[in-house]
């Protein structure tokens, strides 16, 4: 059997055969507030029109359902114990038009794959939602699954009476006995088709816009949460930035939103950060607050509105072909998300996010052995799920950033609208955007597309400078190296910065600024030259372009000496992501970076760039540091970690960041006794409000340290009986020192499928304590003799939580890099993706190993 997998071969075979005409699909979820078996299983009845290329032919259609009832094709009665093997109906006999009707029970996902059903553990309520990409929408009615067979869609959804039914159209009518019936979309993909039904709390608002000819677009706004967050949803900051992005994409792309209405529902138990259906955006529920938040948060969700909103244009009205094109709307949404951030809300600082934040990821991603170019060779949907990561995204967004700098930001969103008008509610592949923006910009962008987007890895950029006897520059060049693996040199479009003090008590600022384009190894910088010596030289001073930056002896002499000094935020966020990229090329002792974080962090005014250096922190101590110098690094770290807490302002962003950095990193008696005092009222800060979500981040360091046991994790759940509160708890109970307890959430994860998505996610990240090697050193080979197994029989969102999160890296030794060289040795035939998995992760154990490597040679601490 093919089973649920795709291949592109297939994909392209059947697309080359067939177009789609329209879908009419009903589903019955009344049973979704049953019990017991009842409740397991739902009605899908989908009347599918589509044209053959060849009459006679055969194909076939996706499904994945526990039962087919019927199947007629062209009003022929088909056997579905003939026709349907649990994944594909087959299709014999073709017409040159066609009408499907299947007829199925599928099954309710606790997955957060197809339609996902939730109980409220709070009240009793029952919550659906659909999450699709890339193929999971044949989980809930019979399709075409690949996205470049579009079509319009009519859904009729019968559900519970009192329950608010949303999909991508606009409800018409009424809702009597339960039946919803929406308004046909354009053609759009199978993907991006939604349905969000249940006693959702709704807030409406509308957007209104007169264009220069008269013409007046008004889009009726929802944005949506369960009951339980009422509370706490803050819709009027959600529909700023709505229309705030509403305004600044119709600013810019000359075509007005064309999918009617724009709800925003906020779903629970949901696996991504949010989904582009357009009409119907779904986001994960922890984007509204329960309790205090930083800035950095409230930014966060901002740069998701918009980067979804971005898809309504980039991805759903022009849509890849395949996913080896992902990145023409994923980059292009992550770009466009910081871009609208800037220029349209109050996040005016969100490159400086982009550049330490989102950079790292691509970064991390593009050092792996399982690294691509941004434009992929994707050859199934296992490729495709695997393919949403820090390349398709945020590398791709960094190398959109560095073509504005090449072709100018006028071609480039002259390019854009040609692109929507071109090629509106179709489908496209590179070569149709590099067409517009050849056309727009008067460049040949070939050479540009095969350095950038079909190569890759990452270069680093290495500053080299000479000074004459009156310390004045003779020369300054800059280096351009490649990974052995990955030699490709790039052109970059580069700021270089220097920097001096004025005296020796001044801050550090630029004095001088030359742009250059960087080709081939070396390039020089004759503007630069007879300047003054620099205390600092910074080679990508903008983040203009998407490089590892290297410094010189000196100006790394000066950033370990005089970093806080820096007064330029987004100098200061180049130079953090630089000092963290040498950390995890082992080119930096661990120790290094910890101290200058304890040195400088406290004066980092950017509240994003702080949690970064706070969650980079940990990750220096838990895996770069060696482990015979990590005790005292880690009391050392909580140490600056609750000095810098008692300094901050009261009730400020930064007294909360601290907070949490300190509750992270908290190990000694001491901190453990004050985190209690904060847990019981016994010990004050002034001005951190210890709210419920700082309760259960302070309760899973001290169950992890056996301070707080199963009653007490009771009794907070008790104070907190919510959905959150209890995939809080179980976290925290994975997280307790027990023997038992780590078989049992063991058993849970890997041994049984009864718990959802979210309680998976919340078990793994307790399991996995780095302060726990004895414990969990048993399940080294447990592991790898589960993996192929967890692999075959579990949904792959599942399957990739447990496979990425239960790899044992809190076990830094070469024993756990041998084990995992062994199974991949021993696995050739595994699933191509599973494979990618693990040696990802073998990877970063590694790169761990040659980082604590570089610490240990640093020698003795004084």
């Amino acid at each position: 059997m093919p089973g649920e997998n795709l291949s592109r071969d297939e994909a392209r075979e059947r697309g080359r055969l067939l177009s789609v005409d329209a879908y009419d699909v009903a589903l019955d979820v009344r049973s979704a507030i049953a019990s017991g078996t009842a409740a397991e299983t739902f009605r899908s009845r989908t009347t599918l029109r589509f044209s053959c290329a060849e009459p006679g032919a055969s194909t076939f259609a996706d499904l994945l359902a526990p039962a087919v009832t019927s199947v007629t094709l062209n009003g022929r009665e088909l056997d579905p114990a003939e026709v349907f093997d649990g994944t594909r109906i087959t299709l014999d006999a073709l017409a040159a038009r066609n009408t499907l009707v299947v007829d199925a029970q599928c099954a309710y996902s606790r997955t957060g794959e197809g339609l996902h059903r939730f109980v409220d553990p709070e009240d009793g309520e029952v919550y659906l939602y659909t999450q699709y990409e890339p193929a999971d929408s044949r989980r809930v009615f019979a399709n075409f699954e690949q996205p470049d067979l579009k079509a319009p869609f009519t859904f009729e959804v019968t559900a519970p009476e009192g329950w608010r039914v949303l999909s991508n159209g606009v409800q018409e009518g009424g809702a009597e006995g339960g039946r919803h019936r929406f308004a046909t979309t354009e053609p759009i993909s199978t993907y991006i088709t939604a349905v969000v039904a249940g006693p959702y709390h709704y807030v409406r608002d509308s957007y209104r816009r007169t264009f220069e000819d008269g013409t007046e677009l008004e889009i009726p706004l929802g944005a949506l949460c369960r009951k339980g967050l009422a509370k706490h949803f803050d819709a009027d900051d959600i529909f700023t930035v709505t229309k705030q992005g509403l305004d600044f994409f119709h600013d810019h792309f000359d075509f007005p939103y064309p999918f009617g209405k724009y709800d925003q529902a906020f779903v629970p138990e949901y696996n991504l950060g949010a989904m582009e259906n357009p009409g119907c955006v779904t986001f994960r529920e922890e984007f509204v607050f329960r309790g205090k938040v930083t800035q950095a948060s409230y930014e966060n969700r901002a740069n998701v509105i918009l980067h979804e909103m971005a898809h309504m244009w980039f991805g759903d009205l022009v849509t890849m072909q395949w996913w080896d094109d992902l990145w023409l709307k994923e980059s292009y949404a992550d770009f466009m998300g910081a871009f609208a951030l800037v220029g349209a809300t109050r996040f005016t600082d969100g490159w400086i996010t982009f550049a330490n934040r989102r950079k790292s990821w691509a970064y991390r991603a593009d050092q792996l052995p399982s690294t691509h170019p941004v434009t992929a060779d994707i050859r199934d949907l296992e490729d495709a799920k695997l393919n949403f990561d820090g390349i398709t995204y945020a590398k791709g967004a960094a190398v959109l950033k560095q073509l504005v700098a090449y072709v100018g930001q006028d071609a480039f969103l002259e390019g854009a609208r040609r692109y929507f008008k071109r090629h509106a509610y179709g489908n496209t592949r590179l070569t149709d955007l590099l067409a517009v923006l050849e056309e727009t910009s008067g460049r040949d962008l070939a050479a540009w597309s095969r350095a950038w987007l079909e190569t890759a890895g990452v270069n680093s950029l290495t500053p080299q400078v000479t000074y004459d006897a009156q310390d004045r520059i003779t020369e300054l060049g800059i280096l351009q190296e490649a990974a052995p693996s990955h030699p490709q040199l790039r052109p970059h479009r580069v700021a270089v910065g220097l920097y001096r003090r004025q005296d020796a008590d001044s801050a550090l600022v630029r004095y001088a600024r030359a742009e250059v384009d960087v080709s081939g190894p070396r390039t020089t910088v004759p503007e630069l030259a007879g300047l003054e010596r620099p205390e600092l030289v910074l080679v990508n001073d903008e983040d203009l372009t998407y490089a590892k930056v290297r410094f010189d002896e000196g100006s790394l002499a000066t950033l370990r000496a005089r970093l806080g000094d820096l007064t330029d935020p987004m100098a200061r966020a180049v130079c953090w992501a630089a000092l963290w990229g040498l950390t995890r090329d082992g080119l930096m002792p661990a120790r290094d970076y910890l101290d200058l974080v304890r040195r400088f962090a406290g004066r980092e005014t950017d509240i994003g760039v702080l949690q970064s250096l706070h969650a980079q922190a940990q990750t220096a101590l838990e895996q770069y540091s060696a482990p015979e110098g990590r005790e005292r690094a880690a009391r050392e770290l909580a140490e600056g970690a609750l000095h810098e807490l008692r300094l901050a302002d009261p009730g400020s962003g930064h007294q909360l960041a601290w907070a949490r950095h300190f509750t992270a990193v908290a190990t000694t008696p001491a901190d453990l006794q004050l985190l209690q005092g904060l847990l019981d009222g016994t010990a004050k800060i002034d001005g951190l409000d210890v709210d419920q979500e700082l309760r259960w981040a302070i309760l899973e360091p001290l169950a992890a340290h056996g301070v707080a046991d199963e009653a007490v994790l009771a009794a907070e759940l008790a104070r907190d009986n919510t959905a959150s509160g209890k995939r809080h708890q179980v976290r925290c109970l994975a997280a307790r020192p027990s023997a038992e307890v780590k078989e049992q959430a063991w058993a849970q994860v890997v041994e049984s499928d009864v718990l959802s998505n979210a309680l998976v996610e919340a078990t793994v990240a307790g399991f996995a304590q780095f302060g726990q090697p004895e414990l969990l050193a048993p399940y080294l080979p447990r592991y790898f003799a589960a993996v192929e197994r967890v692999w075959r029989e579990r949904s792959i969102e599942i399957a990739m939580d447990v496979v990425h999160g239960l790899f044992p890296a809190w076990l830094v030794e070469q024993a756990t890099l041998d084990a995992a060289d062994g199974w991949l040795d021993g696995h050739p035939q595994a699933a191509p993706a599973l494979r990618r998995l693990v040696l990802e992760k073998r990877d970063d154990l590694a790169r761990a190993l040659r980082a604590q490597a570089c610490d240990e040679a640093a020698g003795p601490r004084p």
